[in-house]
């Protein structure tokens, strides 16, 4: 059975998730998070995309992006876990899937003002869910962009 596509739509920000294979704590190391912070800043100059969240937790990523056009997400998307994959396998000195099956991604119109800020929060709030962090204040978080 074939997997559904994704809704993608112009004038649309969406919130991806992309989890590490079989949910491992890979992204502990700092090198790690260095080298995702460098592999999206080079996404963003590939793609041009507007990144308005990420958090970098030990076993995945949360973004909140909103693509120049909604066919790029794919790219995008495509682009940023295949190089941090190779990155990390040879960091890692290992070889197979790094990231766990498809990202998942849920699409909003920009101008849902709400739903927006919700979205902010939740990723955000997501190392003091996992108590990581007493505040909202995360190294590897852009929330004191927001600040």
């Amino acid at each position: 059975m074939p997997r559904p596509k994704r809704n993608l739509q112009p004038g649309f920000c969406y919130h991806i998730t992309t989890r590490c294979n079989n949910r491992e704590f890979r992204l502990t190391r700092l090198e790690c998070r260095e080298v995702m912070l460098y592999a999206i800043k080079k996404a963003q100059q590939k793609y041009g995309f507007k990144l308005y969240a990420l958090c970098i937790m030990s076993n995945h990523v949360h973004y909140l992006l909103e693509p120049k056009q909604p066919e790029e997400l794919p790219k995008i998307m495509h682009w940023l876990n295949w190089y941090t994959a190779m990155c990390f396998n040879r960091m890692l000195n290992r070889t197979g899937h790094f990231w766990e099956k498809r990202y998942h991604s849920t699409g909003f119109a920009n101008t849902d003002k709400r739903r927006a800020l919700n979205t902010l929060r939740y990723i955000h709030a997501n190392p003091k869910a996992a108590q990581m962090q007493q505040g909202f204040f995360y190294d590897f978080s852009n929330y004191v962009w927001y600040s």
